[in-house]
C-alpha cells in the first residue's frame, strides 16, 4: 500500500508535524506515517540571502522517499530558489517528494503576535497542495482550491484546506493508482 510519509527536518516543532499528519490521513483517507527527523542538508544556507536552498531539500527528501508513496518533508528554514526569493513550499510535479516551509507563515515572521492557530491552518494548506503537484496536479484557477498558487499570504489564507470538485477527483484516483486500486 502507498503511505505519505511525513519526515521534520531539524529542530521543527513536533505539534506542526503531528496536526499536518492527521489531517492529511483524513482529508487524503489514506495511510500516513511519521519518519526519522531530517538533518537540515549541508551546503542549503545562502549565508548573503540567511535562506536555504530549496533543491536541496528536495534532493534529500528523494533520497530518503519510500519506493512506493509519497514523502512530505516540513522545516522552520525560509527557502528560495534562484527564480524565487522566497517559497512556502516545492514539489515534484507527479514525482515523490514535497516540501513546506512554515518560517513565512509564521505571524512572528512579519513583526506581528504568534498565532498557533493560523499556522497550523497555513500548515495544513500548504502540506495539501505541495502533494497535489506530486499527485500531478497543477496550479487551479479557483482561488479557493488548495491547488490555487500562492505567492502570499492573502492568497494562502483565502483558500481552503481542501481541493476542489476537479482537483479532488483527480487527487482521489492518483492515490488509487499508488495502491494499485482501479476508481
Amino acid at each position: 500500500m502507498a503511505v505519505i510519509t511525513v519526515v521534520r527536518f531539524g529542530m521543527l516543532d513536533a505539534r506542526i508535524e503531528s496536526e499536518v499528519m492527521g489531517f492529511l490521513a483524513r482529508t487524503l483517507d489514506c495511510e500516513v506515517q511519521s519518519g526519522p527527523v531530517l538533518p537540515e542538508p549541508a551546503g542549503a544556507l545562502d549565508e548573503r540571502r540567511q535562506q536555504w536552498m530549496a533543491i536541496d531539500f528536495l534532493k534529500a527528501l528523494v533520497a530518503a522517499a519510500p519506493a512506493r508513496g509519497r514523502i512530505l518533508g516540513l522545516t522552520g528554514r525560509d527557502l528560495y530558489i534562484p527564480m524565487l526569493s522566497f517559497l512556502f513550499g516545492q514539489a515534484q510535479l507527479d514525482g515523490a517528494a514535497a516540501l513546506v516551509s512554515v518560517a513565512r507563515l509564521r505571524q512572528e515572521f512579519y513583526g506581528l503576535p504568534g498565532d498557533d492557530g493560523l499556522l497550523l491552518t497555513r500548515a495544513r494548506k500548504e502540506a495539501l497542495h505541495e502533494l497535489g503537484h506530486t499527485f500531478g496536479l497543477v496550479h487551479c484557477p479557483d482561488p479557493g482550491c488548495a491547488m490555487s498558487l500562492s505567492t502570499n499570504l492573502p492568497q494562502v489564507d483565502f483558500k481552503r484546506d481542501a481541493y476542489c470538485t476537479n482537483c479532488g477527483g483527480t487527487a482521489r484516483a492518483r492515490l488509487a493508482a499508488l495502491n494499485g486500486e482501479t476508481k
